[in-house]
């Protein structure tokens, strides 16, 4: 029997990556002769570098080195070059399903029912406006069920080399880090994309942190604002702002336990099986049911009973978990640390 070749095409965001390993881990665990092709963005992308499921990665820039129709016609005649058999879009994105269809795909399967994708001849499975909820990564694995995968196993998994855990390690000790004690990672920025504690209600946490521990800090790419708030922990602690993402994957994977909203630095931590203490909304569309980390130790905090039905904004981005108080998230993380280091 010919081996499969199986395209599994997901460009987006750094969360949305990482929840797609368990599919690309069932494919190849349920076609373990096949080729697998998993096509990603220019950014994200390097969330799989090393991953053993993979055979080839290939990258789509739209915006960028693939462009226009010149762009999209050359990926097309790569794509048919590949003589892959089956794609697998967990994103519905027109621009790929037709892609698909042009290269000759046979079984192209995708989410939801877009008018593309009824031109295109693409197959879809249903989210059935998300009831029952079920976790994101379980969707996707929807996918793969769809083409006779069995597996259920919805853990998250990222791969880091002993290249760059070495990096990593001498990143820490060249700024005074012991590497015997706990490094808390604390995760401040999400973009306004979810519900978020304000950057001084983190500093504050910082504050309470700062003389036990060694934190590292997060505050993303090019964020002034940021930089300015933590401006005060830069002699003792590290306040990060790297741009080469799998620094930063190896970086998490130094961490003793990370503190963040709902977040696509969460995703690779839990993919790392680092401990995480991450703050919700529990309402469906941010909950952590459909949201949260998989694999690792987790601890999920959400504002007090009533605040969500009652005083809730109802737009994550003026959602500051006012009702969160510092005080839980720091007895979450002792007692992940006294666990962990106690060996209990």
């Amino acid at each position: 029997m010919t081996p499969r070749r199986i395209l599994i095409i997901r460009p987006d965001r750094i969360g949305d990556v990482v929840l797609t390993t368990p599919l690309i881990r069932a494919v190849k665990q349920s076609f373990p002769n096949s080729f697998v092709g998993v096509m990603v963005n220019s950014v994200s992308g390097v969330l799989l570098k090393n991953n053993p499921n993979i055979d080839l990665l290939i990258t789509d820039d739209p915006h960028g080195a693939n462009s226009g129709r010149k762009g999209f016609w050359n990926q097309v005649a790569h794509l048919r070059s590949l003589k892959f058999d089956t794609g697998l879009m967990p994103l519905p994105r027109e621009r790929h399903a037709w892609m698909m269809f042009l290269a000759g795909i046979q079984q192209r399967i995708g989410v939801g029912g877009k008018i593309y994708q009824i031109l295109t001849g693409t197959k879809t499975v249903s989210r059935n406006k998300y009831i029952p909820l079920r976790h994101e990564a379980d969707y996707v694995m929807d996918l793969g069920r769809k083409i006779g995968i069995t597996v259920d196993d919805i853990a998250t998994e990222l791969f880091v080399t002993n290249e760059e855990k070495e990096h990593a390690k001498n990143f820490l000790a060249e700024r005074g880090f012991d590497p015997d004690k706990p490094v808390i990672g604390i995760n401040p920025s999400s973009n306004n994309s979810v519900p978020n504690w304000k950057p001084e209600q983190y500093v504050n946490l910082c504050e309470k942190l700062s003389d036990r521990h060694q934190l590292f800090i997060n505050i993303g790419v090019a964020n002034t604002h940021m930089e300015n708030q933590f401006e005060q922990f830069k002699k003792k602690h590290i306040v990060y702002s790297g741009s080469d993402l799998r620094e930063l994957i190896a970086l998490c994977s130094m961490l003793s336990v990370l503190v963040s909203s709902s977040t696509g630095t969460q995703h690779i931590a839990a993919a790392l099986k680092v401990p995480t203490v991450t703050m919700f909304c529990p309402l469906p569309a941010c909950s952590s049911k459909l949201w949260g980390s998989l694999g690792n130790r987790s601890e999920v905090i959400e504002p007090t009973a009533g605040f969500c039905q009652q005083r809730c904004p109802g737009d994550p981005k003026m959602c500051t978990f006012d009702e969160i108080p510092i005080g839980s998230v720091l007895s979450r993380i002792d007692m992940i640390l006294q666990q962990s280091f106690n060996g209990n």
